[in-house]
């Protein structure tokens, strides 16, 4: 026994090796299609040798992954990065323990097929309903940096790429077991199909995805100018250091410049600035905020030019009842909602605001409020209680003509931060009609690690899955441009005061994943259930 162990400590370091890099490490994703081979084998050699308490291998090895992938989330929260990752990798290793349960029941090749659309079926779950959500490790998203491999997302999505990492790891592992039993020792052309089958699982959707991404053209209905600022304040001495009147400065200094030797006033510019660069919007009266005022007062002299960044927001609710189940009180009949907004304004009194609706847990929202929201007000109040808005609502860069007319409105969808995470819930800014994307983001809180490198990457992901160029200003990096094809065309350094100047291409053709949404997810989780029916049914009748 004491051999066997050695031999699943080895499997559990394949399995994090070959599913950490690609996480951490460029261009390594197509080893994520051979990563969940070692934990197979180690289920295969456990029930063999009717290993007990075999939840405890596989739960440490999902754990492992989990903090070695997403260890810098504790550079923000200790507790919350500790949380995310011994939460994460729990169900994960439920998912894993419903397989070994299938096994139990159902016959064949059915308890993998069971394990891939359970797995699917989770991830589905957590992208969409679950109100605690970390999607950070969707197996899709471990092609993040191989975009010329993966760009028939624009068809299927992230989760098509999760289905291809279970395809390739469940053939592989197939391959492996028929060969170790003997089992196709009198039949020859068996073992042919099979492998034929699994190489062309493995090479076609890369022949197609290169093929896609040589022969596509970039959309050619406009274009749009804009320039990113990168401020480079550090969030955790934001206010002790720099009043807000100080950060304003450094922030419209970095845009003088660019507008200042601006030639073209007839085409409008989108100025473009980080998540909750302010915290003195008051959603019930938008103008009458310093920082607002201040920005407008910047824009007066410039023509056409629109300025995007984002605020903590607050809204005032004059009611008897809690107007929200997370509202705060300040007195008898008046309550205060918080917000993570994005806001857009120009040289008139025009402004409009998009309220941030996938929200980061516990630092800015409170799951499932009627149960945390009595333990909440006990502690003193130290969840976030941000409200967000239910629909995608994009934000109009405007250009008017010298008599103040409106020429042209370019819509734009805006997602802050987290929201950039979830390809789905970015699909809704395309069907609302945004011609391009922005992201806005504050990833400072991590520090030099390898979260804000993933973070941008996923961007890239968005823009395959939607075929829109984005403009992303980080507040310390990464700033960026991505094309529609997903190339990072220009960048900002880490950590660097910088300006980027570039131009978006505007598209408004709809993609496959943006008209028909998350196809693979909603299948998954119908054979999920129809698979794990099954299988109760027949422990059932078996007894």
């Amino acid at each position: 026994m004491k051999r066997l162990y050695l031999i699943f400590c080895a499997e559990m370091a394949l399995f994090v090796i070959l599913m950490s890099l690609p996480f951490l490490v460029p261009h390594c994703g197509i080893l994520a299609l051979f990563g969940f081979v070692p934990l197979l084998l180690m289920d295969y050699q456990a029930t063999k040798n009717g290993v007990k308490k075999f939840w405890i291998w596989h739960y440490c090895t999902f754990l492992i992954w989990n903090l070695i992938t997403t260890f810098w989330v504790c550079n923000a929260t200790i507790g919350g990065g500790l949380f995310a990752s011994f939460a994460n990798a729990l169900q994960m290793s439920i998912i894993f323990g419903l397989f070994r349960f299938s096994k139990k029941s159902l016959k064949g090749s059915l308890p993998y097929i069971f394990l891939c659309v359970a797995w699917i079926a989770w991830e589905r779950y957590y992208l969409t309903w679950a109100q605690i959500s970390w999607p950070w490790l969707v197996l899709g998203n471990a092609f993040a940096t191989s975009i010329k491999d993966i760009q028939w997302y624009e068809y299927l999505g992230t989760l098509g790429g999760s289905l291809w990492v279970w395809i390739i790891n469940l053939g592989l592992f197939g391959i492996i077991i028929s060969l170790y039993e003997h089992k196709w020792e009198s039949n020859i052309k068996a073992p042919i199909a099979s492998i034929t089958l699994w190489v062309l699982a493995l090479v076609c959707p890369l022949l197609i995805s290169n093929h896609i991404y040589k022969n596509y053209k970039e959309s050619d209905e406009g274009e749009l100018e804009v320039v990113i600022a990168q401020p480079n304040i550090d969030p955790y001495n934001k206010f002790e250091a720099l009043s807000q009147e100080e950060q304003n400065d450094i922030l419209l200094s970095q845009y003088k410049k660019e507008l200042d030797a601006r030639t073209d006033t007839n085409s409008p510019l989108l100025l473009l600035a980080p998540e909750t660069f302010t915290n003195d919007v008051l959603t019930n009266d938008i103008s009458s905020g310093n920082t607002v005022e201040r920005f407008t007062e910047f824009l007066k002299p410039y023509h056409n030019v629109n300025m995007l960044f984002g605020a903590s927001a607050h809204s005032f609710k004059h009611s008897f009842w809690r107007p929200s189940p997370t509202a705060r009180q300040l007195n008898e009949a008046l309550w205060y909602e918080s917000h993570n907004a994005a806001l857009i304004l120009d040289r008139t009194t025009r402004n409009e605001i998009y309220l941030k609706s996938k929200l980061v847990v516990g630092v800015e929202s409170m799951p499932y409020p009627k149960v945390f929201r009595p333990l909440d007000d006990l502690l003193g109040g130290v969840m976030g209680r941000n409200v967000g808005q239910k629909e995608r609502t994009l934000l109009n860069c405007i250009s008017y003509d010298s008599n103040g007319n409106v020429v042209d409105s370019i819509p734009l969808g805006c997602a802050v931060c987290y929201e950039s995470i979830y390809g789905e819930f970015c699909t809704e800014y395309i069907k609302a009609g945004a011609k391009a994307m922005t992201i806005i983001t504050n990833d400072a809180w991590w520090g030099n690690t390898p979260g804000y490198r993933q973070h941008l990457r996923y961007a890239a992901l968005r823009a395959i899955e939607t075929r829109r160029d984005i403009a992303r200003c980080a507040n310390t990096g990464i700033s960026a441009f991505i094309n529609q094809r997903g190339d990072i065309i220009e960048k900002t350094a880490w950590w660097e005061p910088a300006v980027l100047k570039g131009k978006i291409n505007l598209n408004s053709k709809t993609t496959f994943f943006v008209k028909n949404g998350d196809v693979v997810g909603r299948i998954s989780i119908l054979l999920f259930l129809l698979l794990l029916l099954k299988a109760i049914i027949d422990k059932i009748i078996k007894k």
